[in-house]
């Protein structure tokens, strides 16, 4: 989890964890980017939902670090696993 908040600052978002009623289990506060994410999911579904906000707000991966660039395409393959 703290690999991929890394990314997240690096994108200068701040990741909250909050409850909510959150139809996705998240939102986008675009103008502060701020990303909130339902504080009751375990740490699967919550790597599921950052990965998500990734692919709405992280245009190409090519700005990220090559350490944090390297994270972001395995776990995005990791989810092309699962979701097959």
């Amino acid at each position: 989890m703290q690999k991929l908040e890394q990314v997240f600052k690096e994108l200068d978002y701040t990741v909250r964890y909050e409850k909510g009623t959150f139809n996705s289990g998240y939102c986008i506060v675009e103008n502060s980017k701020i990303a909130v994410v339902n504080k009751f999911f375990d740490t699967d579904a919550r790597v599921g939902v950052l990965m998500d906000i990734l692919s709405v707000i992280l245009e190409d991966d090519r700005i990220l670090t090559e350490k944090s660039r390297l994270l972001y395409r395995h776990l995005l393959k990791s989810q092309e696993v699962i979701h097959k």
